[in-house]
């Protein structure tokens, strides 16, 4: 959907729509919101990983003055809800499952009165065993945390392992591997793990829920996608979706942890009950840690043949998931990971299992990069290792073997618009590649990654042109933090030729918007984009009929230029749209607006359940290579990062500025999770649960960014652009552990990469190398 045409708006760095409304306090976010009669939530909470419920009584807490309505999960109807897998309710049913599982909820005219009122609920449990890795979940005889699993409604490429904790194996099966074994003159096997991560949006989960007389809930929310927490919630509470409304407020941060139902259906249950006052729950900061999403530990085992001259012939990857008490989406990493999990290169011979299980930990879900940082650490330290055993550089290794245009994938695709290779020599060029050092204990480490965008989602808009000229955008496309909305306008003022000013938002809201999947995926720019330019061209058409017949003219030879429809070649004979829209000597009525409709899906094909094989399994891929250059101070284990290169294909910047703060964005997340972040549990209790505790990089971690933007334009990209934001994170933690490895030896499987595990390592190499001497 591109044209080779000057571009007056796209491909610009305008300033952000909505930063002077941020910067200067004035915008309203979920946190923030408050409304006339508004009564509190708390949660009572269960302090147990896995237990039975004998007995739960509230009768004191429902007794306190000021309380107004206590709710646990038999004082209502309650249905599963889930996205692949349904296997959640919103409060418990005879058993908890985590640290954290909501019990029951009070509503309360403040704060105060509802914690005390929470305090007062009596709770007798009968513990269970628990799980709390999914290696051990995958055992044969260990305790069902589901014991209802084969049970559960899911969707058609979710496998079910019935009897077990394993909610989905996802397989990917291209060749034969065992003869690809065979082919090779070297084997080599390793088994990286990473670590449970928070999101750390600073503004935490918030919501406020009324219901009208006719029992329509309405939701006013931070949230990435509408329209799937509307699903949600009439899955739950069993209505038809045109009784929940949900509309946004400013989402302060996502990252995927705001794509699914936390604080709503609890606020919209207790807000049932309380005489259409208005309830607003908020998570504290200890219950993000505790009961909101979280990034999916991983463990991912690598097994490579590969020739003495590095043609790669065969890759087998084991990886096992741990997506705590429910699915959370965590099949859909699994799936989505597993497609990528051997990495962006040609190997004839590919075997993949991706086992999705279920642990007593909170719920794992959709985390920047959606599972591919996790096999990526893993792979690209893998591809080094393969490098040192046949003494090839790492950076030639990867582009002998890394897709280019036209290479098969593992599913069998015929792949375009690849830029693999490019995002590889300019990664490798702005650390320096290949050039002598300048001191001792440097490094310099280099990784690649490619990511899908998810499968067959939609996206629908309206832009309404009023009589002055501007235009109203309808769209359920959330701007989290990510410049989407500017991103958006410059599509719609390029396509309508009018000034960015020009164009405004609605608000997104269910009852008034259309159908949008959601801003995750990296899919706002893609698919959104591809909408509106489909609304903007249906707009068109409709004035350009208006002013043929104005101006005597065939709709075919009217052109808008400069906010000016006009006859093609004579541009005198013309009407400014406001013009157009005001009565005349021969018309009379005033017309208010012209409407366009756009929807868009993109063509990508479902994969075989058995083989993961198809032909486009995905509607665009993404491209990218980090590279990084260290200090390792080996009497204290600090890694010190000196340069931090990432080089990303794009497709076409629609706003260079919003593409390199993406990145800058990216590169702090990956940082944090090579080297700070760690949420660490003991007894499935985490004992971190707070920013004291919990560390996060902050601006005087960050070390220069050496940024660069390369544009191969997509075929099927609005002016050839395509996502960006969740490739971003792929490769940097590997960069740096390679960056390691390459400045004092010692390679760090597990993240993150602590001082104390680089100096336990360089002790331990020290006493090898002793005990080697002797």
């Amino acid at each position: 959907m591109n044209e080779d045409k000057e571009l007056k708006i796209v491909g610009k760095s305008i300033p952000r729509l909505d930063g002077l409304e941020k910067v200067t306090g004035q915008a309203v976010y979920g946190f923030d919101l408050k409304m006339p009669g508004m009564l509190y939530v708390k949660v009572l909470r269960s302090p147990l990983p896995h237990a039975r419920i004998l007995n739960l009584d509230v009768s004191r807490a429902e007794k306190l003055p000021g309380v107004k309505a206590v709710i646990t999960a038999k004082s209502q109807p309650m249905h599963l809800y889930g996205t692949d897998i349904k296997d959640t309710y919103f409060l418990a049913v005879d058993k908890v499952r985590y640290v954290g599982e909501p019990v029951a909820a009070v509503a309360a005219v403040s704060q105060d009165i509802a914690e005390e009122a929470v305090s007062l609920i009596q709770v007798d449990y009968e513990e269970l065993p628990g799980l709390f890795d999914g290696g051990q979940a995958m055992q044969p005889a260990a305790p069902l945390i589901h014991e209802e699993l084969a049970g559960y409604r899911h969707g058609p490429t979710i496998r079910v392992i019935p009897g077990s904790n394993v909610l989905n194996h996802f397989k990917l099966r291209h060749g034969d591997v065992e003869v690809g074994f065979k082919q090779a003159d070297f084997i080599l096997e390793h088994t990286f793990s990473s670590q449970k991560a928070q999101h750390c949006y600073m503004e935490p989960h918030a919501g406020i829920a009324q219901v009208d007389p006719a029992g329509k809930i309405t939701l006013w929310t931070t949230t990435q996608a509408p329209c799937r927490i509307r699903s949600e919630m009439a899955e739950a509470f069993n209505l038809p979706l045109n009784k929940v409304r949900l509309i946004t407020t400013y989402c302060g941060g996502g990252f995927g942890g705001k794509t699914s139902a936390k604080v709503e259906m609890i606020a919209a249950a207790l807000a049932m009950k309380t005489a259409g006052r208005p309830v607003k729950m908020t998570f504290t900061r200890e219950e993000e840690f505790i009961a909101s999403t979280t990034r999916h530990p991983a463990q991912v085992t690598v097994k490579t043949g590969v020739k003495k001259d590095g043609t790669l012939t065969a890759r087998e990857v084991k990886v096992v998931w741990d997506t705590g008490a429910y699915s959370e989406k965590g099949e859909g990493v699994s799936r989505n990971a597993g497609i990528v999990a051997a990495g962006a290169y040609v190997i004839p011979h590919v075997k993949i299992d991706s086992y999705c299980v279920y642990t007593n930990k909170c719920n794992a879900g959709p985390y920047r990069g959606f599972g591919d940082p996790q096999v990526t650490w893993a792979v690209e330290q893998h591809t080094d290792i393969i490098a040192e055993k046949l003494g090839h550089d790492p950076l030639e290794l990867r582009l002998k073997n890394g897709y280019q245009e036209g290479s098969l994938s593992d599913t069998g695709e015929t792949l375009y618009s690849v830029s693999l290779r490019d995002t590889l020599e300019e990664a490798g060029r702005a650390i320096g590649w290949g050039q002598p050092k300048s001191g001792r204990n440097r490094g310099r480490g280099i990784a690649c990654a490619h990511k899908m965008t998810n499968t067959r989602t939609s996206s629908a808009a309206v832009v309404m042109m009023n009589e002055d000229g501007t235009v109203e955008v309808l769209s359920s496309a959330v701007d989290e933090g990510q410049g989407s909305k500017t991103a958006l306008a410059q599509i719609v003022a390029e396509e309508l030729q009018l000034p960015v000013e020009s164009i405004s938002f609605a608000t997104p809201d269910t009852d008034i918007t259309p159908f949008d999947f959601g801003s995750v995926s990296s899919r706002i720019t893609f698919h959104m984009g591809n909408a509106l330019r489909l609304a903007c061209k249906e707009a068109k058409e409709r004035l350009f009929e208006l002013t043929a017949e104005r101006l005597e003219a065939s709709p075919g030879d009217i052109e808008l230029i400069e906010g000016r429809v006009r006859i093609k070649g004579s541009p005198e004979k013309g009407l400014t749209l406001e013009q157009l829209f005001l009565p005349s000597e021969h018309h009379t009525m005033k017309r208010g607006y012209v409407l366009g409709r756009g929807s868009f899906t993109s063509d990508d094909e479902w994969w075989d359940v058995e083989t993961a094989q198809s032909k486009k399994p995905t509607a665009y891929w993404m491209y990218c290579a980090h590279g990084a250059e260290v200090f390792v101070d080996d009497e204290t284990g600090e890694v010190d990062i000196l340069n931090l290169a990432a080089a990303h294909d794009v497709g076409k910047a629609i706003n260079p500025s919003n593409c390199q703060a993406q990145i800058q964005g990216c590169l702090g997340f990956g940082i944090s999770g090579a080297l700070m972040e760690d949420m660490v549990y003991e007894g499935g209790k985490i004992v971190n649960p707070s920013f004291m505790d919990y560390l996060i990089p902050t601006s005087t971690d960050l070390p220069p960014f050496t940024i660069i933007i390369l544009e191969l334009p997509h075929k099927d990209g609005p002016y050839g652009a395509k996502g960006l934001a969740d490739a971003g994170v792929c490769p940097t933690a590997a960069a740096i552990a390679n960056a390691v490895y390459d400045a004092v030896g010692v390679r760090i499987s597990d993240s993150p990469i602590t001082p104390e595990k680089v100096l336990r390592a360089l002790r331990d190499k020290k006493n090898r190398s002793a005990h080697n001497k002797q």
